[in-house]
């Protein structure tokens, strides 16, 4: 596994809340293209474990891309949570953490539109970087509703207020308290929502607030292309290439002997629900991948071979973060062709169904395949 990763040095640690912490770290001179960002992408890092030699974990960088303020992420603890506990307990300037380059697609593909953003607990993190990036280089207007257990959990309280006092014609925040107004049903979220049904809505925070959320908007008909759903789910492979963890090199070892078609298929495509590999190219296939304004186009990719591996060999700094299909900064959306998942652990059969991929999964089932990852 070739991943590039970086050592950054701790340069501030904020108490935000008794239970969160934001971690601002210094870029390396000469790194500084690795960890261009957008607003509302995560960072994985290698927390220390004397079990396992690293815990790789997804934060969200809670900073805005916009001016000369340092990389940051904010850590909220979770009751068996080792890495986040570790990072709160331990962190301190002067520190270093391994880290990967951002990744991620829960990012608003224009600042100038307007933007319904639902924010649970620590869901904050992303919603704040594209809150503090529209606000300084967008003109749309911004809605945020934010869901907490109690005023004392309200992360980022302070400048939410004075965001929204110093940005009155645009910013608009209104707090949902479970201590106050208990816990948001459907039926509210369906009616906050239905006022802004317009705007692009971005959902991030705890599974069943989420799912509420989702469903809401789903109600009301926002389009696909216009709702937007953060996803983690904790890796459980290594993905920073070192020897630390042997189980996951054994496990690439046997993927990379295993014959194609006996893959275990753990998503089948829409259409294919039995999971048969049906015809497989017999030859190279062509791919061609939009990437950052670019195009990439290649016609030589081996049908056992996953996206992603063939990009990297191109030459190509394809987006990934844990290469498990466990996450979704990898994800493209097909254009043209078909492909199909080994793994996958967050897509759903909408995202299936809309088109989207994980490259770091995908092997060719057509002899041409066209994919963007915008």
């Amino acid at each position: 596994m070739d991943t590039e990763s970086f050592e950054l040095r701790v340069v501030d640690v904020v108490e935000e809340t008794a239970a969160a912490h934001s971690i601002s770290f210094e870029v390396p001179a000469g790194a500084e293209e690795h960890f261009g960002y957008r607003p509302g992408q995560f960072l994985t890092v290698a927390v220390p474990s004397d079990q396992t030699g690293i815990a790789a974990r997804c934060y969200s960088l809670s900073s805005s891309p916009v001016g000369d303020g340092p990389l940051t992420i904010t850590v909220k603890r979770t009751a068996d949570g080792y890495a986040s506990n570790w990072i709160c307990d331990h962190l301190r300037v002067g520190d270093t953490l391994r880290v990967l380059p951002p990744s991620g697609i829960f990012t608003p593909a224009s600042l100038d539109a307007d933007l319904l953003l639902f924010a649970g607990g620590s869901g904050i993190t992303p919603v704040m970087s594209i809150i503090r990036t529209a606000l300084t280089r967008g003109t749309g207007r911004i809605v945020l509703l934010y869901a907490n257990r109690d005023e004392r959990s309200v992360i980022f309280a302070r400048e939410l207020s004075e965001l929204a006092a110093a940005h009155p014609d645009r910013l608009q925040v209104v707090h949902w308290l479970e201590s106050v107004q208990g816990l948001p049903t459907q039926d509210q979220l369906r009616a906050f929502a239905a006022v802004h049904s317009a705007y692009d809505a971005f959902v991030c925070g705890p599974a069943p607030f989420m799912k509420l959320t989702v469903a809401a908007l789903k109600e009301l008909g926002f389009p696909r292309a216009r709702r937007h759903q953060e996803k983690f789910i904790s890796l459980g492979g290594n993905p920073f290439g070192d020897l630390h963890d042997v189980e996951v090199a054994q496990h690439e070892i046997e993927d990379a002997e295993r014959d194609p078609d006996d893959a275990e298929i753990d998503a089948p495509l829409p259409g294919d629900e039995d999971g048969a590999d049906g015809d497989r190219p017999q030859g190279p296939v062509r791919l061609e991948v939009e990437l950052d304004g670019e195009t990439y186009a290649f016609d030589d990719w081996a049908p056992g071979t996953k996206m992603l591996d063939h990009l990297e060999s191109k030459g190509v700094k394809a987006p990934f973060s844990c290469r498990e299909g466990e996450c979704s900064a990898c994800a493209v959306r097909l254009v043209e062709g078909e492909v199909k998942l080994l793994h996958n652990d967050v897509l759903d059969d909408e995202d299936l169904a809309d088109g989207i991929r994980l490259a770091c999964q995908a092997v060719p089932v057509t002899d041409t395949v066209r994919a963007s990852y915008s």
